[in-house]
């Protein structure tokens, strides 16, 4: 694998509801040996608990709205139900439920409907599936994780959508500060708190701060959707 989802020896991110609490996942993939080869690594880790598996978005949405996980870790395309429908109905049925997208998908448009569903994640199953672990806990902990190129994909979408001229500006950009946007533009980058902590030579308390100021300003509720905002309406350029 070429892209760090995460860095797995970052210490364990405690489970969402306790450091003895492990992190509730459920695995959706219609490949059945994918499903199986995820919950044989992931029941090796003990502050992770694989609570069930689905096979199509249809079956996903059922099952999460009965188990209540704190993870999907889903296909973007599947049977019945794609991973991008799925999403936006777990989010409507268990809105505590993160949504990582662990695909061979590389598609932008993928990418872009993924974040617009409210996924937190998106990541190409390329990476190592001992790397899967690691960016289940970064996702619990608050971060949104996506890939470098898949980063600078989804930036070049949002470049050629301003071109086109698709989105116009309509109501006055709420003003942020010099530093919220050197935040926002290494979150566009791909990076995650700590290395935005190191970057900017901040804590990450700090870091986590300014995204929060971020959001209040913008009315948004992801990190990525901080950043479709952002380029949309010109706050930061793209190359």
């Amino acid at each position: 694998m070429t892209e760090q989802a995460a860095d797995a020896s970052a210490p364990a991110t405690p489970g969402p509801g306790g450091p003895h609490e492990p992190i509730r996942v459920l695995v959706v993939d219609d490949h059945a040996l994918f499903r199986r080869g995820l919950e044989m690594v992931l029941g090796q880790e003990s502050d992770i608990e694989v609570v069930g598996e689905a096979g199509d978005g249809a079956e996903a949405v059922e099952l999460a709205s009965a188990l209540l996980p704190d993870i999907v870790l889903m296909d973007v395309r599947m049977p019945r139900r794609s991973g991008i429908e799925a999403c936006t109905a777990i989010k409507d049925v268990v809105p505590s439920a993160k949504i990582v997208m662990l695909t061979i998908s590389d598609d932008e448009a993928d990418l872009y409907d993924a974040i617009k569903a409210g996924a937190s994640g998106y990541l190409l199953k390329e990476i190592s599936i001992d790397e899967v672990a690691a960016a289940i806990r970064s996702v619990a902990g608050g971060q949104s994780l996506i890939s470098p190129s898949m980063a600078s994909k989804l930036l070049t979408e949002f470049a050629t959508m301003i071109k086109k001229g698709d989105e116009k500006q309509q109501v006055p950009v709420p003003r942020l500060t010099d530093r919220e946007l050197e935040v926002l533009k290494l979150v566009a980058r791909g990076l995650n708190n700590r290395d935005i902590a190191k970057e900017l030579f901040i804590s990450e308390n700090t870091v986590k701060n300014h995204i929060r100021n971020i959001l209040e300003k913008l009315q948004l509720h992801s990190r990525m959707e901080a950043v479709v905002y952002a380029v949309r309406e010109k706050l930061l350029e793209i190359t």
